[in-house]
């Protein structure tokens, strides 16, 4: 049958169908949707899904469930991938007992990131991961069926690397029924051997590793993913992600037909498929988001010759021709193509009414209105303002303007404690309470253990707010007994709302000779509404 599906939901569609059991994720954009849609289907498909607090624990969760013999899958955005990387890599080394699949979804161009425009195709290398990338929702169904059966073969978790555009694009794919059954239960047979990375065996498991890796390069040659299409020509292109789309339509555009490799496997590379695509051509464009990746495996491969003797020797346009800076379109698409088939290319004249830049905001009747506007009149001048992630982000623009760094969830509380070792400045930390659980403890106990006298605001509206209104641990466990188990001593629980009780708190607070806290709770403007 046929369903219209966004790419993050014809992933969750090509789990069920594969037999996934057990799915854990942090929130994040653009790959939220993935975990919700299994928060709503995992009872009736007999599916264990959660949000963990974060996706080291999600990761880890999900290695319990393989080593206990269930289909695990777990998702992230970009940033994710990098707060689980201390068991990514061991992971790798010990491999998985039942089938794992990691998904990682990149934002190029920034359109939900803060932190950086991250590229993390490079963890395949990092980590001698399998990697696969789809270029659209039915890959993203068909791929994930794949990554499963490659998992299951290999003994290693395999990651699916989307983007924005392929997340949430929709469009007709072809599926199947997946009958409802009751949720699974693993066992957990002992083998030291396996999933202990002791030295010095790490070593053999490295080496190991890597056999698995050249075996998967077999696998990649012959594999349906990595496929040849086009006439043939003195001209070549090799695709990847998304970039497959937008050169296909640019080919439309410019009226031309040329030969495409068209590259679903990653890493590890067809090789050999990759040495016969370039063999005999002259000019190569290669396209991917958002790093040359690519380009530069492709220039390695070159200088290998083919079991026959015979040496490509094409000359490769990529990023030459396209930035490494923002997300593939297909205005850059034509250009590049252009480039390559010596045609001229004239951007359409579209004729636009210069509209007014607006920034992002608060939502109307929003509590952080009351807690920035209180923190920016009290706080004396010269003061600090640590920024993190979540919608207290909006604490560094128009018209609070109180937010002097903003890196990672949790690091307000860090880089603060490292600014208050080393000035004598006044210092605040604002800090939501998804992110405090996420991340932000550990940097508390450390602020506490090392005598430091930041204010941490901790805006408790209730909710994991910018990502979707996905539930927290604040349900069952109050921020304010956390900190005073972690050592904090000076702590106030408030309305925001009260204005004057909390500039008094804060005035007060400022001056203590220790780490203290104020936690502003006061529910989601937009959670309250829906309540209702």
């Amino acid at each position: 049958m046929k369903k219209i599906l966004l790419g993050d939901e014809a992933i969750v569609q090509g789990a069920l169908e594969a037999g996934v059991d057990f799915v854990t994720g942090y929130p994040g954009c653009p790959s939220a949707e993935i975990g919700e849609e299994f928060l709503k289907l995992g009872e009736k498909y007999g599916v264990y899904a959660e949000w963990s607090i974060n996706e080291k624990i999600a990761l880890e969760s999900a290695v319990g469930a393989s080593f206990s013999g269930l289909k695990s899958l777990v998702n992230m955005k970009s940033f994710g991938i990098n707060v689980c990387a201390d068991s990514l890599l061991p992971l790798a080394y010990t491999g998985t007992n039942a089938p794992m699949v990691i998904v990682v979804a990149d934002d190029p161009s920034n359109h939900s990131s803060a932190q950086s425009e991250q590229d993390s195709r490079q963890y395949a290398f990092l980590s001698h991961i399998p990697m696969l990338e789809p270029s659209s929702p039915k890959e993203c169904y068909t791929f994930t069926k794949l990554a499963f059966k490659i998992s299951e073969k290999f003994k290693l978790p395999v990651i699916l690397r989307i983007t924005t555009r392929v997340a949430h694009q929709r469009m007709p794919v072809d599926i199947k029924e997946v009958k409802e059954r009751k949720k699974q239960m693993g066992e957990f047979i002992k083998n030291p051997d396996q999933y202990s990375t002791l030295m010095p065996k790490t070593l053999e498991m490295k080496k190991e590793l890597l056999k698995k890796i050249e075996k998967i390069k077999l696998f990649a040659e012959t594999s349906e993913i990595n496929v040849a299409e086009g006439k043939s020509s003195k001209l070549g292109i090799i695709a990847s992600g998304v970039s497959y789309l937008y050169i296909k339509e640019a080919l439309d555009i410019l009226g031309l037909d040329l030969p495409i490799l068209k590259l679903g496997f990653f890493y590890p590379l067809p090789e050999m498929k990759i040495s016969r695509f370039l063999n005999g051509l002259e000019k190569v464009l290669v396209l991917e988001e958002i790093e040359g990746l690519l380009e530069k495996e492709i220039f390695k491969i070159m200088g290998k010759p083919l079991p026959d003797g015979r040496q490509a020797k094409a000359e490769i346009l990529g990023k030459n021709l396209l930035s490494e800076i923002g997300e593939m379109d297909i205005e850059k698409t034509c250009h590049a193509l252009a480039k390559l088939a010596n045609r001229q290319y004239k951007k359409p004249i579209i004729k636009e009414k210069a509209l007014p830049i607006r920034t992002p905001r608060l939502c109307e009747g929003c509590p952080y209105w009351y807690a920035f506007a209180t923190i920016k009149k009290v706080a004396p001048k010269g003061t600090i303002f640590g920024g993190d992630i979540g919608c207290n982000m909006m604490a560094g623009l128009n018209p609070h303007n109180i937010q002097d760094y903003l890196f990672s969830m949790g690091s307000s509380l860090g880089i603060s404690h490292g600014v208050k070792k080393s000035t004598n400045q006044k210092v605040i930390s604002i800090i939501g309470d998804g992110t405090f659980f996420h991340s932000g403890i550990p940097a508390l106990i450390n602020s506490v253990y090392n005598k430091s006298n930041q204010l941490i605001m901790v805006l408790d509206n209730r909710i994991t707010a910018m990502t979707g209104h996905q539930n927290n641990p604040g349900e069952i466990l109050e921020i304010e007994e956390i900190a005073r188990a972690c050592g904090v001593k000076n702590i106030k629980v408030l309305d925001p709302i009260n204005m004057k009780e909390l500039e008094e708190t804060i005035k007060d607070y400022l001056n203590k000779e220790e780490t203290t806290m104020i936690v502003c709770k006061r529910i989601c403007a937009l959670l309250a509404k829906r309540s209702k």
